[in-house]
């Protein structure tokens, strides 16, 4: 889906091709029977005109039954055309838009949401992060969908209506007098070259306008999505922003960027305007003067009688306006253009991060090996640094050679900036910059836990379950969960998305997030565990608590962590935690002991580079889990 003919043609060929063709026919079927019903519709106007002409003539036996007879069967074609036959079409057009997108959203959110992180790395890419996902994903998609449903069936309309008023002009084609060596296609030739001369040139004027809506169009997508994208990030820091006194600061960045929205929105409207006068201008020119045309000489020298002369001007018309569908159509086709392009931007990025390793190498260097070594030796690091983007970046971290041993629980320490946080992302594949090996003990799960919790909208059974879903733990394991994370409080609620009207996020304060967090690594019971500064909502005793519970309650852990105190906590008996203290000082990691230090022997197996003979494979990703998923 990373051109436009292929997404397009996508869903039909997929899983649910039986469902996408069989609509898809249906639509066609009943496109091609409305334009043939339009040439009833143009013969049965031709009687209705004619009844009205002969009205008062005296070989018009009946004129008041004929003109009611044709009135209704007009009147008849147009209720069976448009409320049964186009209402029909209607019906059934819709739901193919509705299971085309909704097939498209289900393949976007599958490959944004898989266990490769796309959607963290497809807005990490510095050079290629495509803007406002969430309004490609909801606005472009659904845009797209419905424009090329509605544009395919115009193109059914105009073959189906060009095959079905040419044979009925072929029909009733005369001779034309100074063109009668056409013989009797002289009616069909004269309304052919009439089409012909007249429909290419307005075309061509319509593609040039249509390229500046389709460019606007892009325009205006990207300045909407960027000022609601920050309308729903100050709902996010409306606290923030109360307590700072920012809202002159957010109401300038507000204006600024709807001024783009303006602009843009003044300049479509030029276009829209100017676009529209040249299309009534056109079809009032095709429909009252090229349309009776062609059969202007027949009729002037009495080829054909006025009933013919008004059924074949409005077959040429119904000819005009069937050819002349790419013109009535073309802000909706530069509409369709820049929804797809949209989407298509947005496929390319996902598979451009399929090869996270690859992909980052555009913009910086990155040259990381995750893999994975005999779980006795637990955590190693090899020549670890760490930069930012671009290519040559001089490193900020670097950490030539450090081991975490299985139940080893260690402090980092440093400097706010020093790259704590960034070396817990490196260790987990989050950090996209800089290169070294990092070897896993194998079979050993990992769980990071992040400072800000951000809670799905779903029970609490599923919140505290997560990553794994409420049918993988029964309720009173789970319940023994929040009991010993200080969360028993809640118990009775867990079946519950929401609670006094609110959801599980904004009911619980920073605090009991973080606890909901214990709750979760005491469930699972990860091998490893990465604390990125999970306890800075807490109070001293919770700090200890948090500690402690899992202490208690995931014997052999190894626990990384990076906390705001300069000293890590003690147990309230005054025992300690944590075994040692890595600190990170002029760019540098080195780890030290807290309790005495292992024998030399045994230190410098832990310590030993990682050797390929170790057996290390490649680690998978669906290894490493975060607490802050939304």
């Amino acid at each position: 889906m990373q051109s436009f003919w292929g997404l397009m043609r996508a869903y039909w060929f997929s899983d649910r091709w039986r469902e996408a063709w069989g609509l898809t026919l249906i639509v066609a079927f009943l496109t091609a029977f409305s334009s043939k019903v339009g040439v009833w519709f143009a013969v049965a106007s031709g009687e209705l005109v004619n009844s009205i002409a002969y009205f008062h003539s005296p070989t018009n036996e009946a004129p008041l039954a004929s003109l009611l007879s044709n009135a209704a069967f007009l009147v008849a074609l147009v209720v069976f055309k448009d409320a049964g036959i186009t209402g029909t079409k209607s019906f059934v057009s819709a739901t193919l838009h509705r299971s085309w997108r909704a097939w498209l959203n289900s393949r976007f959110n599958d490959a944004l949401l898989d266990a490769n992180h796309t959607h963290f790395h497809a807005q990490h890419g510095a050079d290629t992060a495509p803007d406002n996902i969430d309004q490609r994903i909801q606005e472009s998609i659904k845009g797209m969908t419905g424009g090329a449903i509605g544009l395919a069936m115009g193109v059914i309309a105009v073959a189906s209506s060009v095959f079905f008023v040419g044979q009925k002009l072929l029909e009733t084609s005369t001779e034309v007098r100074g063109f009668e060596f056409l013989g009797e296609y002289g009616g069909l030739i004269f309304a052919l070259v009439a089409v012909a001369a007249y429909v290419p040139v307005n075309t061509w004027i319509a593609v040039r306008l249509g390229g500046l809506l389709e460019r606007l169009s892009i325009r205006m997508q990207k300045a909407e999505g960027s000022y609601r994208g920050e309308l729903s990030t100050l709902l996010r820091r409306s606290f923030h922003v109360a307590s700072a006194h920012g809202e002159a600061v957010q109401k300038t960045m507000h204006e600024r960027l709807y001024t783009e929205i303006d602009r843009t929105w003044g300049r479509l409207n030029w276009i829209n305007a100017g676009y529209g006068s040249f299309e009534r201008i056109y079809n009032f020119v095709g429909a009252r003067v090229v349309a009776y045309g062609p059969g202007l000489l027949p009729f002037i020298h009495n080829r054909i009688d006025l009933k013919g002369y008004i059924t074949g001007a409005e077959l040429v018309n119904s000819l005009i306006s069937q050819c002349s569908w790419f013109i009535h159509v073309m802000p909706a086709i530069a509409t369709l253009r820049a929804n797809s392009r949209r989407v298509i931007d947005l496929a390319q990025a996902i598979e451009s991060v399929q090869e996270p390793v690859n992909f980052y190498r555009l913009t910086g260097d990155c040259e990381f090996r995750y893999m994975t070594q005999n779980p006795v030796f637990g955590l190693a690091i090899h020549n670890l640094r760490l930069s930012h983007h671009g290519h040559g970046s001089e490193p900020f971290l670097v950490c030539d050679r450090l081991g975490f041993r299985r139940g080893e629980w260690t402090f980092l320490k440093g400097e706010s900036g020093c790259g704590k946080t960034s070396l817990i992302k490196a260790l987990n594949g989050l950090w996209p910059y800089g290169g070294g090996t990092i070897a896993f003990p194998e079979g050993v799960t990992s769980f990071y836990a992040a400072q800000e919790v951000k809670l799905l909208p779903v029970t609490l059974k599923e919140l505290v379950c997560l990553p794994q879903g409420p049918e993988n733990h029964n309720d009173a394991t789970v319940a023994a969960a929040l009991h010993k994370a200080g969360l028993g409080e809640f118990i009775e609620h867990m079946a519950d998305e929401t609670r006094a009207g609110k959801s599980w996020d904004q009911l619980l304060s920073g605090g009991q997030k973080q606890k909901l967090v214990v709750a979760r690594i005491i469930l699972h019971k990860p091998g490893l565990l990465f604390l990125d500064e999970a306890t800075g909502a807490l109070d001293p005793e919770s700090k200890i608590a948090f500690h402690q519970a899992i202490r208690d309650n995931c014997p052999g852990v190894t626990v990384i962590s990076v906390m705001h105190e300069q000293a890590p906590p003690r147990s309230a008996s005054g025992e300690e935690f944590y075994h040692s203290v890595l600190t990170i000082a002029d760019g540098v990691a080195t780890k030290e002991p807290l309790i005495p230090s292992l024998p030399p022997e045994l230190t410098e197996i832990l310590n030993r580079p990682p050797q390929a003979a170790d057996g290390w494979l490649h680690i998978p990703r669906r290894r490493l889990r975060t607490s802050s998923q939304s």
